[in-house]
């Protein structure tokens, strides 16, 4: 783990913090600790807004090249960004997908005139992305995916057909990247594309789905006959596994330091609440508190570990990234058992419809999910077996 900070990494530290400081007032002082999982619906256009500010101020994309408008902030200084973010309370972030996402496959994969189109959006903070993987039966499994695309050569453009689901903020969003089969014929990994799909436009329909949190950040999201320019593939026809693992490198990336910042900012909280109830005086929840600190420390660990290791432009990490998504959605959803724990039976209350949870509530509800997307706690242990393990798909029996 060679990951340190120099003097000036802890000058940098200080201007993100005093710019933090200054900024997250008026106005954006409402937004401290809000939007992130379980509270995205909140303060949506507040938080567009709070975006864009952060594009005024230089503080979108850091890690981005300066050819593409980036800070070019090495890998200390991004990390330093995202914990100082965290740290100051500032709001989740609506431009996230396609700041960490979207942007970064694009500028690997993209062609010059797909990143003159789309990354200055991005930068501004005036557009906004969601992620077009999941499917009814193709969420863990996602080479198993129905969504089609034809190519019209008449009208110079793919037509697409299919349904997306747990689209996280696509009715707030104006981009959308779909994976696709451009082979009908195709199956698995083969014959897939990777499009770039405008939302405002006649044949999408967004569905809001309601979670148990009664919140509806996630979404269906129906393509009928819609249209998407020749030039709005990432790569060739085929290309899109490439393409879509090359995504998910990106996204086992710098920003899990802030998301760690973001469970310990959870954790204080949960502390906070035992310490008013009593409960830090019963010997059992002060086990499972120090757990939880000592395996929050483990996840940062293992983070600086990967990231101080050789990556790939095109996302790729080292074989520690297997690992994470595991390990934080586990530890996540123990934070959500132990949180409603020590609210007690109050914490299992609520007065009448319609129903305002509190943000322990919310998160105990929320985090149920975490094992589930982005692929499903069983999903990683047999990505761990395979790719980090190398074990056979199918086991050889003598």
């Amino acid at each position: 783990m060679k990951l340190s900070f120099s003097a000036e990494d802890e000058r940098f530290r200080t201007e993100v913090a005093d710019w933090l400081a200054a900024n997250l007032t008026g106005e954006f002082a409402q937004l401290k600790l809000r939007g992130g999982p379980g509270d995205e619906h909140s303060f949506p256009e507040e938080r567009k807004r709070w975006e864009q500010r952060l594009a005024e101020g230089g503080w979108t994309c850091v890690g981005w090249p300066p050819e593409h408008g980036g800070r070019g902030c090495s890998i200390e200084q991004q990390v330093i960004f995202f914990e100082e973010y965290a740290r100051a309370g500032a709001p989740g972030r609506v431009g996230h997908i396609g700041e960490g996402l979207a942007g970064p496959t694009i500028i690997a994969f993209g062609t010059p005139e797909q990143q003159a189109k789309y990354l200055p959006g991005i930068l501004s903070g005036t557009e906004l992305w969601c992620q077009g993987y999941s499917e009814p039966g193709a969420g863990s499994d996602l080479a198993n995916v129905k969504t089609k695309a034809r190519f019209d050569a008449e009208r110079n453009k793919w037509i697409i057909n299919g349904q997306k689901v747990w689209t996280s903020l696509a009715h707030e969003s104006d981009y959308c990247f779909v994976i696709a089969r451009t082979d009908p014929e195709s199956v698995g990994h083969k014959g897939l594309g990777f499009f770039l799909v405008k939302m405002e436009q006649p044949g999408v329909e967004v569905r809001p789905i309601e979670q148990i949190t009664g919140t509806s950040e996630f979404n269906e999201v129906f393509f009928d006959d819609v249209e998407c320019d020749a030039g709005d593939i990432v790569g060739e026809p085929g290309d899109g596994w490439k393409v879509a693992m090359g995504l998910l490198g990106f996204e086992r990336g710098v920003s899990t330091l802030g998301q760690q910042m973001q469970f310990q900012n959870e954790l204080d909280e949960v502390i906070r609440i035992a310490r008013e109830n009593g409960k830090d005086r019963d010997p059992a929840i002060r086990q499972r508190i120090a757990q939880a600190h000592a395996k929050l420390k483990i996840m940062r660990y293992n983070s600086l570990r990967m990231l101080s290791g050789q990556s790939g432009s095109d996302g790729s990490l080292q074989g520690e990234a297997l690992i994470y998504k595991l390990f934080w959605s586990t530890w996540h959803r123990s934070l959500g058992e132990l949180a409603i724990d020590i609210c007690g039976q109050q914490g299992q209350l609520l007065t009448a419809a319609p129903y305002e949870l509190t943000r322990l509530q919310s998160l105990f509800l929320f985090v149920r999910s975490d094992t589930i997307y982005g692929g499903s706690n069983q999903i990683q242990r047999n990505i761990i077996a395979e790719r980090g393990l190398q074990m056979p798909r199918e086991p050889k029996w003598h």
